[in-house]
């Protein structure tokens, strides 16, 4: 007999009540240290105080009230993210796919308003993932989500992952755009060579492609800066955005050029729920923190202890680690051993990570960890891997 809850998900047999910065508390008692932050959505942790109070505050004012009107919440987010991007403007909607799928929208609509129809398909990585809607899954490729789920929309080239000269060769004259992760999530924690969005910029340059973005993952601080691309120092023309924008509220955001979105026109996108006040407070609280001084450096200096304490863990487990991989606190541990079954053992000692492609322990802790945290979750790891059963 099916639940009552549609079974689309393999759960852990935990379930949580509440939580308070890094750690989430189970309706048995149990503390668990999360370092999966909602999939890296509560980068500031769980109540972050500053959030509730905006929200609160928000909600004995205005929960909904469409874009017919104009939203004063809305317009300070979209600046306050112009002004901290690339982008001349934003979109407002509800979750990453959203955000990857108007991206795409956008891209078709750039190169049809510029007399170029014919240009609508779009090239990605193998290995990526950009969502669970037709054409998201379409983007990414994988067969593990698009079995069951064919046809296939139509529209999308894959290259391998970090490799230019295949993304060069894909290029044809009904190419739209090029659509990558500046650092790959699911696929397996996977950070490019330094050249990789160099080379796709200029590839989009010298055949009029737009670049697009996805850093519903890695982006807002992740990586120790607000968006991952500006460790390579390479804009796109559009970008998606989500998961942390909210720290749990629902709230995706795309952004473009004012180049980009030429043909983004009253009436040719919309959405019911998308930037409304409550969202839109959740996105500017999240903003007072991750644009405070030192926020973001703080996160990196973290990360790079984090990362040196798990090289140590690595050198010493060899039989269990190859290497660790990623960027800031959007780290991975490429595994000898399954991954799952590790995280399963961490998670009976009150230590919640996760697992992604390429058979990689993910590791996501809010960006709000301490030293001290830090030291509580190596000594979980240490442990588990002490007690690992010899081969």
């Amino acid at each position: 007999m099916i639940t009552p809850v549609m079974p689309t998900y393999g759960r852990w047999n935990v379930a949580v009540e509440r939580g308070e910065g890094c750690y989430l508390y189970a309706t048995d008692g149990h503390k668990y240290l999360d370092f999966t932050s909602g999939i890296a959505v509560t980068s500031l942790g769980h109540c972050h105080p500053h959030l509730i109070d905006a929200v609160t505050e928000q909600a004995k004012k205005l929960w909904h009230s469409s874009n017919l009107f104009r939203i004063p919440g809305q317009e300070r987010l979209a600046q306050r993210l112009v002004e901290n991007s690339f982008a001349d403007t934003v979109f407002f909607n509800n979750s990453g796919a959203e955000a990857v799928e108007l991206s795409i929208k956008v891209a078709r609509k750039y190169q049809s308003e510029t007399g170029h129809p014919e240009r609508y398909r779009v090239i990605a990585c193998n290995g990526s993932f950009h969502g669970r809607s037709f054409a998201t899954l379409a983007a990414a490729g994988a067969e593990a989500y698009l079995k069951g789920f064919g046809p296939v929309m139509d529209g999308f080239d894959h290259v391998a992952w970090d490799n230019l000269n295949e993304m060069r060769a894909a290029v044809n004259d009904k190419t739209a755009a090029l659509l990558v992760e500046p650092v790959q999530g699911e696929g397996g924690v996977r950070a490019p060579s330094q050249d990789f969005l160099k080379g796709m910029r200029a590839i989009c340059d010298e055949f009029g492609l737009l670049l697009i973005y996805d850093e519903v993952q890695c982006g807002l601080g992740r990586t120790g800066k607000l968006f991952a691309h500006e460790w390579a120092g390479v804009t796109p023309d559009i970008m998606a955005v989500a998961k942390a924008l909210g720290n749990g509220f629902p709230i995706g955001a795309c952004l473009a050029t004012e180049k980009a979105a030429v043909g983004m026109v009253p009436g040719t996108h919309g959405s019911t729920f998308g930037g409304n006040p409550m969202a839109v407070a959740a996105g500017n609280a999240v903003l007072d923190v991750m644009l405070e001084p030192g926020f973001l450096e703080r996160a990196e200096r973290m990360s790079q202890m984090f990362r040196g304490r798990l090289e140590d863990l690595v050198g010493k487990h060899r039989n269990l680690f190859d290497h660790v991989r990623g960027a800031g606190l959007l780290i991975g541990v490429k595994c000898v051993i399954t991954p799952g079954d590790f995280v399963t053992k961490l998670r009976e000692n009150g230590l919640l990570c996760l697992t992604a492609g390429d058979n990689v322990l993910r590791i996501l802790p809010p960006l709000i960890v301490t030293e001290a945290e830090i030291d509580q979750a190596m000594g979980v790891f240490e442990k588990v891997a002490r007690e690992w059963p010899k081969s």
